[in-house]
């Protein structure tokens, strides 16, 4: 299980705080409805026991800034925004002071350096979260983004730092560092998606009603999160049975049952709803999930019998098709 910090500062907007952390949640109700063990622990930590939220809302609760995080358990400390312009945000205040200082003692010297594989602990960062990242000097040699209102003022705090502006969320390695406000919940999907399984994320984005999953560099078509912007519940009941067992046979009949709906009408939502047919999405979801597993490094059987397909050639056809 995965340590989820939130760092709770005060006035933290309140969004960059509940986002991320339903998406976890709802996670790990997914897994559960699995029959699979949670993925996340969320814990709260912050330089006071209590504080008011962005919305004046009042957050307690808070543990202590430790000492220390334990190596062997996995952790990702998540630093939230704060509203108004650079000099309001990133202010001589005692709590900004004592969290600064605190990152540079305890989670600086544990976090893997640039270009290598992140270790136990993980830093992420939500809006404006990254200036206290680059004030406390956590963003030297890193790719790293911020709100779009705040690029400059990120670049003058973190000037060794390879600001990119455009962009969503960037992954680098030990850093993960997001645009602001929604961007934080595609920044959990994609940690979703990347240590619980595609079909989890997918699961998860249904859910909070975020269907079109955003990437680091540009909206990332996934065969599992494609044609999901529809709110139908018959659909979406098919999708996610499917998403959670692709490889099983799913002719129109198993199909159609699934989606409490005849074979004819089934084809009649997936056009008005997708515009595809449904052995048309069904090829897509396979082959993704194909396209992922090849990849990976895994053989072209394996690939065949992960995804579903009933030969490597058909595997082949279908990949040919989708690159078309």
């Amino acid at each position: 299980m995965i340590d989820v910090v939130f760092l709770v500062l005060p006035d933290t907007l309140l969004l960059d705080l509940a986002g991320p952390a339903e998406a976890f949640r709802l996670a790990n109700q997914a897994l559960h409805r699995r029959g699979r063990a949670p993925a996340f622990r969320m814990r709260h930590i912050g330089p006071r026991p209590q504080t008011a939220s962005s919305v004046g809302l009042m957050l307690g609760g808070l543990e202590p800034l430790p000492a220390g995080f334990d190596p062997a358990q996995p952790t990702w400390l998540v630093l939230l925004g704060r509203p108004g312009e650079v000099d309001e945000v990133v202010g001589p205040t005692p709590d900004w002071l004592a969290a600064r200082d605190w990152l540079g003692w305890v989670v600086a010297p544990r976090l893997t350096p640039p270009g290598t594989p992140a270790g136990s602990l993980r830093l992420l960062t939500v809006c404006s979260g990254a200036l206290l990242a680059a004030d406390a000097g956590l963003l030297a040699g890193r790719q790293a983004t911020t709100h779009h209102e705040l690029l400059d003022g990120l670049r003058r705090l973190a000037p060794a730092a390879k600001v990119l502006a455009n962009r969503v969320f960037v992954d680098d390695g030990a850093v993960l560092t997001s645009a602001g406000i929604t961007a934080g919940i595609d920044l959990a999907l994609h940690l979703v998606r990347r240590h619980c399984g595609e079909d989890i994320a997918a699961t998860v984005a249904q859910v909070m009603v975020v269907f079109a999953r955003r990437g680091p560099q540009a909206p990332q078509d996934s065969g599992l999160l494609a044609h999901r912007d529809h709110l139908h519940p018959a659909l979406h009941r098919l999708q996610d049975a499917v998403a959670a067992a692709p490889a099983e046979a799913w002719d129109a009949a198993r199909m159609a049952a699934v989606a409490h709906v005849t074979p004819r009408h089934l084809a009649r939502l997936f056009r008005e709803h997708t515009g595809l047919s449904a052995r048309g999405w069904l090829e897509q979801v396979r082959a993704t999930l194909a396209a992922q597993a090849l990849r990976q490094g895994r053989g072209e059987r394996e690939a065949v019998a992960l995804a579903g397909f009933s030969s490597p050639r058909q595997m082949r056809q279908a990949l040919a098709r989708q690159r078309a």
